[in-house]
Formats: structure tokens, C-alpha cells, sequence
């Protein structure tokens, strides 16, 4: 087994190459690392890491639950090398919002869902049409899903094939370029929409049958029912996969290609960061966590780098 204090260097390493600073975080982890090294653990273990976490017992749950969070993530690295390493369950110190895993979908799985929107019925078939294509927009760009309802007719290039998103989160705006495929694709669907919608309510790009800007939660209410209907979700279940999770999987179907195509990630992260509308570039090392592979890959990349000889 890899020794631990190897691993934390790498992990260390790894996160550094995405921008963050870590400085708190590499204190808590050496104090982990020195504390496993006292009762001669070879191994992570969930009740080691509670155990070190909870150390004293009078401090705050929310220090608690963070120090918990420092090792589950270092956790889930050294997991990725050597499965013997447990990595402490997100229940167990709740004191602090904790955020959702993205849930990957497959490629078939977001073919079955832009599949079962084409089957949607309305008063039209502009219902169908909507909603297939916003799917099919998030999947390839990554955007929140909010972005594209708010996308007015003259924010979409169709000759160019570039989206402007305007005052985003953190109010930032920014241009999208797409693929020849995707802007064909929302070329089909303006011919669809003005056919179905010739005089709208509002300049919006995405429209109702009623010709109105559609609203987030009725984006939401549509993809839940969507989902229940390929399985994603039993039919009594509100909870499951998110519309937002196409955007985790944009983002990290992005750094693997980087990765298997060899390029330098590093120098190639803050195009990423930019598309997304990330306000730092460090924002987008959430993406890295999420997957084990894109962990092993990142490893497997620094260990080549550390060989090189100088």
C-alpha cells in the first residue's frame, strides 16, 4: 500500500495544480496523518477519522464537522489509489450545509431523456420541441440551468454560433461559443418555435406554448417527471439525479478528454473556468473530487511530471 504521508503529498500537489491554497487544510491533515501514526493505523478508518475530528469534544460541532470534511476529501483520493481506505460517510457531522455528489449521467441515460421531452405532449408540438432542446443544451454546455431561459433571441448568434449570457451569477456575463451540431440544433428549434409561436409574449429564445419565457420551476417539475419516466426516480420520488448534474458532468467530461488527450489541464483549467462562469478558477476543483477516475488520472499525471528528470 501507498504510504499515507505519499499520498497527502500528492493529493496536495493535485488540488495546488487547480488553484487552492490548502494552507489550513495540509495543517489539519498532517495533525490527521500524525494522530493515525499514534495508534499505528496503516489505513484511513471512518472511526479514526470521527474520532480525530471530534478531538476535543467541547469544540464547535461546525469545526467538528469541518475537520471530518478535510479528512473525507483527502479520503476519497486516497480511496481512489487503494480501496482500503474508508472514507467517512457525509452523515456523521451534519453541522454544516454539506453539498450534493453530482450524479453522472450516461450517454444513454441523456439520450432517454431528451427522448422521453421529444414524446411530450401540448397543444402543440412546440412543447416537445422546447424542452428536448434545452436538455440537450445544458448536456453539451454546461450551463446552470436557469441560463438558458434567460436567453433573449438576440443573445443567440445563429450564424456564428455563439450564446451570450448575460449578468450570470456573481453577476458576470460571458460569451459561449458551440459546436456546428448544437447550432444547427437551436436552428431547428427557432424554425419550430416561430412556426408554433409567430407573435410571442416575450423576446425570450426558449418559449412556452403560451409564447411566455419559461420558468425555472416549471423546468424543474418538467425534468422530475422526465426522470421518473426513464427511471431515474420511482414515480413517488421527489429526490434523484438534478438538472445541475449536467453541468457536473460537462465539466468533468472536460477535464478526462484534457487528460486523455494529454494536454497540460493546468494551463487549460482556466479556459474551463471561464466557460462555466466560475468567478475563480479554484471554483472548479469541486469537479475533480467528484470521480474517482479523473483523481487516478491527475495522480498518474504527476507521477509522470515527478519522473521527468530535470
Amino acid at each position: 500500500m501507498q504510504d499515507l504521508l505519499t499520498l497527502l503529498e500528492e493529493y496536495l500537489a493535485t488540488r495546488r495544480a487547480f488553484g487552492t491554497g490548502l494552507a489550513h487544510a495540509e495543517r489539519m491533515l498532517r495533525s490527521f496523518l500524525a494522530f493515525l501514526g499514534q495508534h499505528e493505523a496503516v489505513c484511513i478508518t471512518t472511526q479514526l477519522a470521527l474520532s480525530w475530528a471530534t478531538h476535543p469534544s467541547q469544540t464547535q460541532p461546525a469545526w467538528q464537522a469541518k475537520r471530518l470534511g478535510v479528512v473525507r476529501a483527502f479520503a476519497r483520493y486516497a480511496s481512489a489509489v487503494d480501496p482500503r481506505h474508508e472514507v467517512p460517510p457525509e452523515a456523521l457531522l451534519t453541522a454544516q450545509p454539506r453539498r450534493s455528489t453530482p450524479y453522472l449521467y450516461s450517454e444513454k441515460q441523456i439520450a432517454d431523456l431528451i427522448g422521453a421531452a421529444q414524446r411530450l405532449r401540448g397543444s402543440t408540438d412546440l412543447r416537445a420541441h422546447t424542452y428536448s432542446t434545452l436538455l440537450g443544451l445544458l448536456a453539451v454546455t454546461g450551463m446552470r440551468s436557469s441560463e438558458p431561459l434567460r436567453l433573449d433571441r438576440n443573445d443567440v448568434d445563429l450564424a456564428s454560433g455563439v450564446l451570450t449570457v448575460r449578468t450570470s451569477k456573481f453577476g458576470k456575463s460571458r460569451c459561449l461559443p458551440v459546436h456546428e451540431s448544437t447550432r444547427q440544433a437551436l436552428a431547428d428549434y427557432a424554425a419550430q418555435r416561430d412556426r408554433h409561436c409567430p407573435h410571442p409574449v416575450d423576446p425570450a429564445f426558449f418559449l412556452s406554448e403560451r409564447g411566455t419565457r419559461i420558468a425555472q420551476n416549471t423546468l424543474q417539475q418538467t425534468f422530475v417527471k422526465l426522470s421518473q419516466q426513464v427511471g431515474l426516480r420511482s414515480p413517488s420520488d421527489s429526490r434523484g439525479p438534478r438538472l445541475h448534474d449536467l453541468r457536473h458532468r460537462f465539466a468533468i467530461g472536460t477535464l478526462l478528454r484534457w487528460y486523455r488527450e494529454g494536454l497540460d489541464v493546468e494551463q487549460q483549467s482556466p479556459r474551463l473556468a471561464t466557460y462555466l462562469g466560475h468567478a475563480h478558477v479554484s471554483d472548479t476543483y469541486w469537479y475533480l473530487t467528484a470521480t474517482p477516475e479523473l483523481l487516478q488520472l491527475a495522480a498518474r499525471r504527476l507521477d509522470r511530471t515527478a519522473r521527468r528528470p530535470a
